[in-house]
């Protein structure tokens, strides 16, 4: 028969949703900080944009950022727009 050492296991358990509630904090910190940007003009939804690209190594942005650029000039999106057609102008 298997044996379980339980307050091993509860110790375990404790610690774990101890760490939960500092995260639900933090979170709730993070969002405060993010309402504080809002308040001052900046757009939160572009900050989050920086905020994840500089947990990216700048190589690997540097290439995810010339793959997306790649793609997008494949699909042509921007060809048919007034900024599109000056940037091809300015390309001949």
């Amino acid at each position: 028969m298997l044996s379980v050492d339980g307050g091993r296991l509860r110790d375990f358990i404790v610690r774990i949703e101890r760490l939960n509630e500092e995260k639900a904090a933090i979170g709730d910190d993070i969002k405060d900080v993010y309402g504080e940007v809002k308040s001052v003009g900046f757009d939160p939804k572009i900050v989050r944009k920086i905020v994840a690209l500089r947990r990216v190594d700048k190589n690997k942005r540097d290439e995810e950022a010339e793959i997306l650029d790649l793609y997008l000039n494949a699909l042509g999106d921007f060809m048919d727009t007034p900024l599109g057609e000056a940037a091809s102008r300015d390309d001949e």
